[in-house]
């Protein structure tokens, strides 16, 4: 398992698997109780797995009352959304630095990719312990609720992109953006969560997704 991963948000670390630099302040003030929780299971999840962690665990790492994770989650399960939400936050922002200043959507599309290519493989870890969390519940159903601020942002560029006439599609900008990111997820899913480790084919496949996709929009690169 890496060492020493973070999960950033806002330029703070929300957590270290180390035990490490637990950051108790955020944007100035004081962490509030769930965000405790959650950043408290993201660590223990990642180091003991999630069948092995429990309530007690989360708690005692939060250092709150086991009364009070309670108000917040149901269970230890009902926490995936949560995560996945900070996940998803890391993934926007990650897609925005990356395309920056950027007005050309071609050049847009292969940044984006490379900002989820780029996540993805950052925290694979974290993304299998995600996935597996949703699909043991029933949870896995809002997981196009999480993900709405992804589609969003991808949405308004293919929006601009048609109105500019850069692509030509009778597919609503919102149904075009979701295909877009479960495939480039898909694919660098395909290379980072099963430890592929040739750093050639990884490359080949971000190639191929972006080809893909240059000839699904009928765009030239």
């Amino acid at each position: 398992m890496k060492k020493n991963t973070s999960l950033v948000k806002q330029g703070k670390a929300l957590y270290n698997v180390d035990g490490e630099d637990y950051d108790e302040q955020r944007e100035g003030g004081p962490v509030d109780k769930k965000e405790r929780i959650v950043r408290s299971a993201i660590e223990l999840f990642q180091k003991q797995g999630i069948h092995k962690t429990t309530v007690s665990h989360i708690v005692k790492r939060a250092e709150i009352a086991q009364g009070t994770f309670y108000l917040y989650f149901p269970s230890k399960l009902a926490l995936m959304p949560a995560i996945a939400e900070e996940m998803v936050e890391v993934l926007v922002d990650k897609i925005k630095e990356n395309i920056g200043d950027e007005t050309d959507f071609p050049r847009q599309m292969e940044k984006m990719i490379q900002a989820i290519f780029s996540v993805n493989k950052e925290y694979s870890e974290l993304l299998a312990l995600i996935y597996s969390g949703l699909a043991s519940t029933e949870h896995l159903k809002e997981w196009e609720m999480v993900y709405a601020p992804c589609y969003e942002l991808v949405s308004d560029l293919i929006e601009t992109a048609k109105q500019e006439g850069t692509i030509a599609t009778q597919i609503p900008s919102e149904r075009v953006a979701k295909l877009i990111i479960g495939l480039v997820e898909s694919s660098a899913e395909q290379v980072y969560l099963y430890n592929y480790s040739d750093g050639t084919e990884i490359e080949r496949q971000k190639e191929a997704v972006t080809q893909f996709l240059f000839d699904a929009l009928q765009m030239k690169r």
